[in-house]
């Protein structure tokens, strides 16, 4: 009977084997089914599932590769290694666990976990931090980092700047990176970088990550708020990590994730940054280290009040432009909503990397309030109650798809525009459920004439809209993300 060691390396050694099938990888005897047919002659192909093979064979097939191929295998079981260690101690001394082994656990544990943390790091130009001969397990040793990333013209985000700190604040890295690719919106409102930052810059993210490897290798853990969006920038798989996005909590929030800013405000009794300054990397990085020195220090609750941000007047004149498809630039957004305003980028911190968000500013709230009414879409309401839009576009450009218009606070859902076209009961019936209505509601609405049933049509063809596109999101996700993400689940079993 296999132990259960084996039995994960077998499943590894599989998932492998499927994924050089899929990539149509080939080794000296061709690809897995010709090897097969050349290696085991009694069953050959008709027992190709690679699950039902022994390690032997599975070994045996992935030996056959060249040394490149050999280096591409070794990352994804280094991946793999350097998560299951971290699971292993958990798991192995949840007593004797210190307290910074305890957030890292929390960290591990989080729902979100597998989701964000799972990269495409088979892929050339990432770094897999190995485990040293000085590599520590039980390390104490703790760094924080936060890095500054801009909208390129090809639709990514790249890099632009990295601050770390150890946790005697102490500056261990203050960097300007080079992108190396045309730049669209280098986000100045928010990032504080602009292009003069970058001039005769030639730090490059490869010289970061040699940097990064050398404070990471002895078991250092890693340190960031949304700190998988860091890692992404930086291109860095590290199993090692507190994230304090994850470690801290709303009460009675669980879905919601507090901001750097509350976090600093309600735990450490000081404001990070004036409403509307630029963020300032090297401060984001002190931030998240005394966020996790306080915790260990003070042992602080990992739950914390709800934070109620306080609007502006001056703010009640934007409208706020949210899950923005990368590809479109910032000022096209001035084709999808009416009205004359500017737009100020916002840094995509928490979001996917390929959405941003923005604010569209209007000379005063009447104009704001106006441009939101004219706006066609779904009216919906979001989870403190402000009501926001879900806009579908097509431009010029070809490009087509859909974001989400939010106005700044709930209490400014005025009447203070009325609508040509229909009633404001009208439209704040519609928001008071985001949940679109049934057939059998559709049926009734529609022998009582109602005209409610066209809005529930749009609903209906929105949300088969989007179930294309998240299956064809499904079909993009790499064998490597499902790899790990099995791997993180199944060997917590």
């Amino acid at each position: 009977m296999e132990s259960k060691l084996e039995s994960a390396k077998k499943e590894v050694l599989a998932e492998i084997v499927k994924l050089a099938q899929k990539r149509e990888m080939k080794g000296s005897s061709g690809g897995w089914k010709d090897f097969l047919r050349s290696y085991d002659k009694k069953f050959g192909v008709s027992l190709s599932d690679p699950s039902k093979r022994s390690i032997d064979v599975l070994l045996a097939f992935l030996k056959t590769f060249s040394e490149d191929d050999l280096k591409f295998f070794d990352k994804v079981f280094q991946c793999h290694s350097n998560r299951d260690e971290v699971e292993q101690l958990q798991k192995s001394s949840p007593d004797s666990e210190s307290v910074e082994q305890r957030l890292v656990r929390l960290t591990f544990e989080h729902p979100q976990y597998p989701t964000d943390y799972s990269f495409p790091s088979h892929e050339e130009d990432w770094l897999v931090t190995k485990r040293s001969k000085k590599f520590n397990s039980q390390s104490k040793a703790m760094v924080a980092i936060d890095c500054e990333m801009v909208l390129c013209q090809d639709g990514t985000e790249a890099l632009v700047r990295i601050c770390a700190v150890d946790r005697n604040l102490e500056v261990k890295l203050n960097e300007f990176v080079n992108p190396n690719k045309p730049i669209a919106d280098y986000r100045t409102e928010i990032t504080g970088i602009t292009t003069e930052d970058l001039d005769g810059v030639s730090c490059s993210l490869a010289d970061v990550q040699t940097s990064m490897k050398k404070l990471l290798s002895h078991g250092t853990i890693l340190i960031g708020h949304s700190l998988h969006n860091d890692l992404h920038a930086l291109k860095i798989d590290h199993a090692r990590v507190i994230d304090t996005s994850y470690v801290f909590k709303y009460q009675g929030q669980s879905n919601r994730r507090p901001s750097l800013s509350n976090l600093c405000k309600s735990v450490l009794g000081f404001e990070l940054r004036k409403v509307g300054s630029p963020h300032n990397c090297l401060d984001d990085a002190c931030t998240a280290m005394k966020l996790v020195l306080a915790k260990i220090e003070r042992g602080i609750d990992n739950v914390i009040p709800l934070v109620r941000e306080e609007v502006q007047e001056s703010e009640t004149a934007q409208l706020l432009v949210h899950r923005i498809p990368a590809a479109v630039h910032s000022q096209e957004l001035h084709k999808v909503i009416p009205g004359d305003f500017n737009v100020e980028v916002k840094a995509n911190k928490k979001g996917q990397a390929d959405k941003y968000t923005a604010f569209a500013n209007f000379k005063n709230q009447h104009e704001a309030n106006e441009a939101f009414y004219k706006l066609e879409g779904n009216l919906e309401k979001d989870t403190g109650g402000r009501p926001q839009k879900l806009v579908s576009f097509h431009l010029d450009s070809g490009i087509s798809g859909s974001l989400y218009v939010r106005k700044m606070a709930a209490n400014n859902y005025s009447k203070e525009v009325t609508p040509k076209k229909r009633p404001f009961e009208d439209e704040e019936a519609v928001g008071e459920s985001k949940k679109p209505r049934t057939e059998d509601q559709c049926t009734e609405l529609k022998e009582s004439g109602a005209a409610g049933c066209n809005q529930c049509e749009t609903h209906l063809k929105e949300i088969e809209r989007l179930k294309k596109e998240l299956n064809h999101r499904d079909e993009e996700i790499s064998s490597l993300n499902k790899l790990i993400v099995n791997l993180v689940r199944k060997q917590g079993l």
